[in-house]
């Protein structure tokens, strides 16, 4: 996911925070508030890789580093990287996964990812709570980008809990009421107990800030996903620490406290998805974009200081700061370091396998993860940020738990952020070793 807006303004990230109440929990709400509009952004970061054909077997990563330039990583192969046991997966869990516009091919599209990666056809429930809206990428609104966005997040939800149940939430546009409905929605119908955002809006376009009319209605839904035992993952960002703007400028939903949010890496494996290392994605740092970084910069991960809301208790003691920060956690997100998605709406020869990359990689991922946690413990683990950052502060948990990313900064364009050992804000707590996360919860 990424949003270019560059917008040429400042934003004084801890300046007074805005009237913020002192329980680190939520933004104190003036009366009345700001009807500005909120509009959520997608930008999936994608390179056409091939379009596959009957018994072709699929390059190795080093061989799509070979041809391309870029590495190619398949289901099996994340999932060998991250240690996600064979044993799990997500039977009986459900996965929802809410987009605006959605894709015409998303079905046949998921059913060609499944035959060419040779895993299952889950259940795939499609929903659109304020009726189905009309695909046509010439109004403008990136309904295309939107397509692409979809296919990513329920493929690779699917790719790492492939027998769980996916309920894929449409809006009918990616207006902060419609997308909203369609969350609250979700949460009315109890549709399952994890949730994936792939959206964001910069807290420095928004309107208001915290007394925003939608901001505060979003706000309201994560408090009741907390309540109602839901797990609710959204994308950092894919425009570094400021996204364009002259300072750090965090994402919303990601900078909400009731959200667990996801920043992004350089995954570097080996052809058998043998774990090599990782460090902050970050095209924009030659040091940092691997391969020789032949197609230029990309992205780099989000991660920032929020404009709106305080520093939570369970992450404060981590961050030192008094303002709430993203990510919580990070995953494999580079267009260099990439995952294959299917893409079969764009027509003719450019139906095919893409390169995908960005947050929004990670943010599904991290939903099939603890949809996988639920089915071996057999509960719910609702709100997570408490339990992971309660892992950190455990050494010797946080030591198999996570794979801490030490290496990198994601200034990108403008000042950013170092990444440190334990807790940093490119990456948050780190990348899961999945096996030992879910023991840890259980």
């Amino acid at each position: 996911m990424r949003w270019w807006k560059r917008i040429l303004r400042s934003v004084v990230v801890l300046a007074s925070l805005f009237g913020l109440v002192a329980t680190g929990v939520a933004p104190a709400f003036a009366a009345g508030g700001n009807s500005g509009t909120i509009r959520y952004e997608v930008h999936p970061l994608v390179h056409f890789a091939f379009t596959p054909k009957a018994g072709q077997s699929l390059p190795s990563p080093s061989q799509c580093v070979e041809a391309y330039g870029l590495a190619c990583y398949t289901p099996s192969e994340i999932r060998t990287a991250y240690d996600v046991p064979g044993s799990l997966t997500g039977a009986g869990q459900t996965i929802v996964i809410v987009d605006a516009y959605g894709s015409p091919t998303v079905q046949s599209d998921l059913q060609a990812f499944d035959q060419i990666f040779n895993l299952p056809d889950p259940v795939l429930n499609v929903i659109y709570p304020g009726g189905a809206p009309v695909f046509n990428p010439l109004q403008n609104h990136d309904e295309a980008g939107w397509a692409q966005e979809t296919s990513l997040d329920v493929q690779w939800a699917h790719a790492l809990a492939p027998a769980a149940t996916i309920d894929l939430v449409i809006a009918a546009n990616n207006m902060g009421n419609v997308l909203n409905l369609a969350q609250q929605y979700a949460l009315d119908h109890h549709l399952g107990a994890v949730m994936s955002l792939s959206f964001g809006a910069d807290e420095a376009a928004i309107a208001g800030k915290g007394n925003n009319l939608q901001l505060r209605q979003a706000d309201q839904i994560y408090q009741t996903a907390a309540q109602q035992g839901v797990t609710v993952f959204a994308a950092a960002g894919d425009g570094g620490a400021t996204d364009g703007y002259s300072q750090p400028n965090a994402l919303f939903p990601a900078s909400d406290p009731n959200v667990t949010a996801v920043g992004g890496t350089d995954l570097i494996l080996d052809d058998n998805g043998k774990y090599q290392s990782e460090t902050v994605w970050n095209d924009g740092v030659p040091s940092l974009c691997p391969f020789g970084c032949l197609y230029g910069q990309f992205g780099a991960t989000g991660g920032a200081p929020s404009s709106i809301f305080v520093a939570p208790s369970y992450q404060h003691a981590f961050s030192k700061m008094t303002a709430r920060t993203t990510a919580d956690v990070s995953y494999n997100a580079s267009v260099y370091t990439a995952v294959m998605v299917y893409l079969g709406f764009l027509g003719g020869n450019q139906n095919g396998l893409y390169f995908f990359g960005g947050t929004s990689e990670g943010a599904p991922q991290w939903a099939a993860i603890t949809a996988l946690a639920n089915q071996a413990t057999g509960t719910s683990q609702g709100f997570l940020n408490p339990k992971l950052y309660a892992i950190g502060s455990n050494s010797l948990k946080y030591e198999t738990v996570f794979h801490d990313v030490t290496v990198g900064n994601n200034g990108f364009n403008g000042p950013g952020f170092a990444a440190e050992p334990s807790y940093d804000l490119p990456t948050g707590l780190g990348t899961p070793d999945v096996a030992q996360l879910i023991l840890a919860l259980k």
